[in-house]
Order: structure tokens, then C-alpha cells, then sequence
């Protein structure tokens, strides 16, 4: 849910169809076609194509083998699995499609699907009214809470709300909206730079550059899990707490602007889905990230 729209537009204006980014991923010029629409829009040829960065556990990540049915990425080495591959494989199951996923830099997913290279990006966006502009949403596929990552010894792991992060040292992933529009809710807070992926971000935590992180609670999970002596602060049961939205925690499948009839299509296989069969699949997907992403 991390996704904020600045990053994208200036991706898009700046770049076109192709961008880099310190995730590492290829651009999109360099991405496998996607499966091509037939009249209606649906996928005419099988092959449902889709992008992902694969570096943003448990949502996304590359690994080096099939290990737990992770998915071969067509323009890498390696194999994708996470969140986004779970719920991608479900949506090609249920349709009889081919599942093919490349790997891009995250300023150039919104870009090559309006190019037309993939079909749809799954990559744990947050469906802003702003993204709603630039491309149309199946979803949600997740509702995701936010929550502030630090190290249990800091003089903040014991804060009960928002108020009690007061003059921390924070930062949080560019382009998204936990360092748009969240860390400034945090009275007096010290805004860092933001970090350039969301591995970076909890290094920038793990190293002590900051003293806590805005995230999200999957990512924080994941986080845990590579990084025990990080603690998880959710102060969703106190009234000092972020305010949000319901397109700040609602993640979404992007198709290009007008598609209507595959977004429709991905919309009834996550219409049969309760927010508890997406916990419980992201709960999969955490126990299987691999503890150094």
C-alpha cells in the first residue's frame, strides 16, 4: 500500500515508457509483451502478463530457485514469489491463462502498462483517486494497516500513538504515501530523505540513521522476521493514530485506463474473497519470504 503518485507522474513525464530506479529491475522497453487484448480487452492469446518490481517482501520478491511454486520471471534469471505472485497465479487459474511476470523498476510499471507491454501490474499499490487518473482498478486485493517499524531498544518502542514519536528521526520509501502524507501527521518529527526501495528503508532503520520507519503491517512482518530485533508499533486501537483513507489501505490491480473488461474479469475472482482470505494469504506469504529481503 506504499504506492503515492509522484513518483510515478514525474516517472512518466521524464522518462515515457522506460525509467530506472535503484531497485534494479529492467525498463520498459526491455519487458516482455504482454498477452495481447482481443477486441473486448480480455487476454486473446493465454498469456497473462503482468509486472512486479520483485523487492518488496512479502508482497514481491526474486529468489533463485522455484522454491514454494515461486514463478519464473521472463526477462530474469531468477523466480518471483510473494503476495502479488499468490494472488496472480489464483486470478490465472480461475481464467485458464498462462502466468508470465517481468520485473521492472517501479517508475516504469505504470508506463509500460499504458505502452501496452503487460496486461496489469500487481505490486501492491494503493488505488489513490490520483493513480485512478492515469489507469483503471480490480480490487482491492488486500486492505493493509499502517504501523511504524523501530528497534526494541529505542526510546520509542514503547510510544502508544503518533504524539509520543515527537522529534524521532523517521523516513520511509519514495514515491509512497507512508512519507507523503503519513510521516507529516507525526508532531515534530525529524524527516529524513526518503530511501530509494523499501530494503533500503529498513537498512537505513537496521544501521541507525533513523529511529523509526512508516510502513505497512506486511511489510513490517517481513521485516521482523529478517531483522528480530526490530518491533512493530500499531496503534490501530488508539485514537492517536494516522488518519487515513480507504485508498490509503486499499491495494489494487492496475489495468490500462478503459480496459474495462479485464478489470471486470479480475474483479470476479476478488469479489469471492473475504478480507480474511486475503489475511490468510498474506500470512502464506510472509511465512515464506526469504528473511533477507
Amino acid at each position: 500500500m506504499r504506492r503515492g503518485l509522484a513518483a510515478m507522474t514525474a516517472g512518466i513525464l521524464a522518462l515515457g515508457i522506460s525509467a530506472c530506479s535503484a531497485t534494479g529491475g529492467n525498463s520498459a522497453s526491455n519487458a516482455k509483451s504482454g498477452g495481447t487484448p482481443n477486441a473486448s480487452g480480455l487476454i486473446a492469446d493465454g498469456k497473462f502478463t503482468i509486472a512486479m518490481e520483485a523487492a518488496y517482501a512479502p508482497y514481491n520478491w526474486e529468489q533463485p530457485d522455484n522454491a514454494n511454486a515461486a514463478v519464473k520471471i521472463d526477462n530474469s534469471t531468477g523466480y518471483a514469489n510473494g503476495y502479488d505472485v499468490l494472488t496472480a497465479k489464483e486470478i490465472a487459474a480461475a481464467n485458464g491463462w498462462e502466468l508470465h511476470i517481468v520485473k521492472q523498476d517501479w517508475d516504469s510499471l505504470i508506463p509500460a502498462l499504458q505502452a501496452g507491454t503487460i496486461d496489469a501490474v500487481i505490486a501492491g499499490q494503493s488505488m489513490t483517486a490520483q493513480r485512478m487518473e492515469e489507469v483503471d482498478f480490480a480490487g482491492p486485493y488486500l486492505y493493509a494497516n499502517i504501523v511504524v517499524l523501530t528497534k526494541a531498544g529505542s526510546q520509542f518502542a514503547d510510544a502508544k500513538g503518533i504524539s509520543e514519536l515527537s522529534g524521532g528521526k523517521v523516513t520511509s520509501q519514495t514515491g509512497t504515501i507512508w512519507y507523503d502524507t503519513l510521516i507529516p501527521q507525526i508532531p515534530d518529527a525529524n524527516r529524513l530523505s526518503p530511501a530509494e526501495s523499501a530494503p533500503a528503508m529498513l537498512m537505513a532503520l537496521q544501521t541507525g540513521q533513523v529511529d523509526y520507519v512508516v510502513t505497512d503491517m506486511p511489510t513490517a512482518q517481513s521485516a521482523v522476521k529478517a531483522y528480530p530485533e526490530m518491533k512493530i508499533l500499531n496503534f490501530s486501537d488508539s485514537a492517536d493514530n494516522f488518519k487515513v483513507s480507504d485508498e490509503d489501505i486499499n491495494i489494487g490491480i492496475a489495468v490500462k485506463k478503459g480496459n474495462t473488461a479485464l478489470k471486470d474479469t479480475l474483479n470476479k475472482v476478488l469479489a469471492g474473497k473475504s478480507a480474511a482470505d486475503f489475511e490468510k494469504l498474506m500470512v502464506q506469504a510472509v511465512s515464506i519470504a526469504p528473511a533477507n529481503e
